[in-house]
Order: C-alpha cells, then structure tokens, then sequence
C-alpha cells in the first residue's frame, strides 16, 4: 500500500464515518480495549516495550507532520506551534511514557482524552482521505494519545483523584491565559480562543466570542467530571464495603 504525501490530492477525499475512519475507530478501540480487559499482568520487560514504542509512535508520527507542512510551504509560527491541546498532549504523553512522571499523568488523561476522542470522531483531515499520510496521522497520533492515558491506567496503575480535577482546572486556566498572550504577540489563534476556526466546527453554534470560551469551559468541566465517575464509583463501592477503613 502506498502513502501519498502530495499536497494535491486527487484521491478519495475524507469522509466522517466512511469505512477507512469506521476502520480505524474500530483498531483504536480493539488496541484499547486489548489493554484495559486482555493483557492481564505484563512483565517488567513487556511494558517497557510498549511504553517506548508507543513514546516513539507519538514522536515519529508528530515529527512527520511537521515535516510534511514544512516541505509543502504549510509551516508557520502562527499555526504549527505544538500549542493546541491535542499538539502538546502528543509530546506530553510521550514524556509520561519514557519517565512515568505522575504529574503529567492528570492532564494525559483527563485532556488527553477529552480533546483526542473528540478528534478521532470529527477529525480535522481536511480533503486528504485514506490512504493519504494526513489520514494516517490524524488518526495515529490522536489514538495514541487516547491509548496512552488508557494504558497508564489499565497496565500501570495510575489513576486520577479529586485533586487530579482541581490540578488540571487550574493548570487548564492558566494555560489558556498563556495561550492569550501568545496569540496577541504572534496574531494566532492557538485554542481557538482568538476567534472561532475558519473551517466549520461545533463552536460556530456558540455565542460569538468571548463567550464561546466560557461554554467550551463549561464543556471542558462536564467531560472531566464524566471520565472520573467510574473512580468515583469505585472508591464509594470500595468505601460501602469497607466504612472504616482498614
């Protein structure tokens, strides 16, 4: 099978649930759920190998579409910086992989899979189509996110608390605070907190800005407080059998 890297893309264009993106859905979530309900106590050895190929997935496919934007005139300061949620998840969760800083494991999952599922399902491939190299790093990079906080969960143990919630509410604020001054100094439009996309999104069902940020805010909370619910679960079915404690 060839991957087409041109610019010009003759082929089939993308199209939101056509069989290559129902096919690919469908080998993210297999690998995912492989990890949560099939891989029962790896050794040592084995995690490390998949935490570094996995680690090396996310950098080579990242790496590639930088160099792709570059070699056909695409990359900018203004649109390339890895400042979008889902571009600094990539080298983030990376970074978790290799040194399994517990730190960055909040934001992995709760931002990682809050913003790359979203992805996955309504990806931004523009007219490139299966088997064009935007396809598969759209896709790849996104999944990987996604099994990465899938896989620090289910095989290493990691899990968010309370203080996870209140941790990446206020690191999630002050980032988009740094993202503002950004896109003042470079006319950016990182977060999409500068103005809404160009390309059709959900948001331009939004009020007009500023206050579609404080809708995406809002929405940003709900889905966190809906991927702890299954710990919240746990905890108070671990504390009804166990009142005291011990």
């Amino acid at each position: 099978m060839l991957v087409y890297f041109s610019k010009d893309w003759n082929g089939e264009p993308f199209q939101l649930f056509g069989p290559p993106h129902v096919v690919a859905l469908l080998i993210i979530l297999a690998i995912n759920l492989f990890l949560i309900y099939g891989w029962k106590n790896p050794s040592p050895q084995a995690r490390r190998i998949f935490r570094f190929t996995l680690a090396g997935v996310l950098v080579i496919v990242e790496s590639l579409w930088h160099w792709w934007n570059w070699s056909i005139g695409d990359w900018s300061i203004q649109y390339m910086l890895p400042l979008h949620v889902c571009s600094a998840m990539v080298w983030l969760s990376a970074l978790m992989l290799v040194t399994e800083n517990y730190f960055l494991y909040d934001f992995i999952y709760f931002m990682g899979i809050g913003a790359a599922s979203q992805a996955l399902l309504t990806p931004d491939a523009g007219i490139y189509g299966f088997p064009h190299f935007r396809f598969f790093q759209v896709m790849m990079s996104h999944g990987a996110i996604v099994t990465t906080a899938v896989y620090l969960t289910a095989i290493e143990g990691f899990r968010p608390t309370v203080k996870s919630l209140a941790r990446v509410a206020l690191g999630m604020n002050l980032y988009v605070a740094f993202i503002m001054i950004v896109n003042a100094i470079l006319t950016s439009n990182y977060l999409f907190i500068a103005h809404k996309p160009e390309t059709p999104t959900l948001i331009d069902a939004m009020p007009p800005w500023p206050y579609y940020i404080l809708v995406l805010e809002a929405l940003g909370i709900v889905l966190c407080l809906l991927l702890y619910i299954p710990f919240a679960i746990k905890d108070w079915q671990a504390k009804k059998l166990n009142p005291t404690g011990f």
